[in-house]
């Protein structure tokens, strides 16, 4: 069997998603040694060139582009389900302009939409500065303790805020959606250009085949994704799914993938990456 690396986050959407790969619930020739963690985790050790397949956030990708290329299946991308920027109390989003504002990862998605918004909203070009890099999930114990004032909050945290007394200063997600007329992509499951078209193709019919197992065996995956949810409830899982996890997932489609290119080319035209690159997806 094909020995190959293979990353993805801990979070339910992942989980599910990869579920029957990791499981053997389907055939294939691959021998994945498999690595779950958060995705800032997964972003940088791309930069390092160390996994063969990975989940990255669009951010990461669009700085390497040369090295990996985007495969079809296994995506979070969609509508309602971008981050948002939260504080401890209702405010403008210009009066957070030199507030500590915490970001999951500074080569998220969520962290790229929080500088378009910033540049597009603000008529002096004042940009949120004071930035503070942390793990999604101490975000908002951070914000509650007064570490920092806002934060970009992604994952089940969109489910979770107003429980914890917190209020939304904006839906980054439904900006971008509004103002692009695009879907919001957040991640995608990447592989390495050297490993060749042949095998690359190989690797996005296994992800495939797993996303549609998942989606006819629903509970069969629970003890998995459980496994690693960080002791989240059996319904902050299940609406975390039904989020990130849709048709797209399965295959990004002619919409999916100009929502991509969009946001690629964005970043090009914003000074974010330095190549775009019609061959971005297999």
């Amino acid at each position: 069997m094909n020995p190959l690396t293979i990353g993805f986050s801990t979070c339910p959407n992942d989980t599910f998603i990869f579920y029957a790969l990791m499981n053997n619930k389907i055939n294939h020739d691959f021998n994945f040694t498999e690595t779950l963690d958060d995705v800032e985790t997964l972003n940088k050790m791309a930069f390092g060139s160390e996994l063969d397949i990975t989940k990255l956030s669009f951010q990461a990708f669009g700085h390497l582009v040369d090295d990996y290329v985007l495969l079809r299946s296994g995506s979070a991308l969609g509508k309602g389900c971008g981050p948002l920027l939260i504080s401890r109390q209702k405010c403008s989003s210009k009066e957070l302009v030199d507030k500590k504002i915490a970001i999951p990862g500074k080569y998220t998605t969520a962290a790229m939409l929080l500088k378009l918004y910033n540049n597009t909203m603000s008529t002096d070009r004042q940009e949120y500065k004071n930035l503070v890099e942390m793990s999604f999930e101490k975000i908002m114990p951070a914000i509650k303790n007064g570490d920092v004032d806002a934060g970009v909050i992604i994952h089940e945290s969109r489910f979770t805020y107003e429980k914890e007394g917190l209020a939304k200063i904006v839906d980054l997600g439904s900006w971008w959606e509004k103002t692009t007329g695009f879907l919001i992509p957040l991640g995608g499951i990447f592989a390495k250009r050297s490993l060749g078209k042949e095998t690359i193709l190989k690797i996005d019919s296994c992800i495939k085949k797993s996303v549609e197992y998942a989606f006819s065996h629903r509970e069969e995956s629970m003890g998995y994704i459980k496994k690693y949810a960080q002791e989240l409830s059996d319904d902050v899982i299940k609406q975390h799914i039904e989020l990130y996890v849709n048709r797209f997932s399965s295959d990004l489609g002619k919409e999916g993938i100009e929502a991509v290119k969009y946001l690629l080319k964005k970043g090009c035209e914003k000074g974010i990456f330095e190549t775009y690159r019609e061959d971005f997806i297999i």
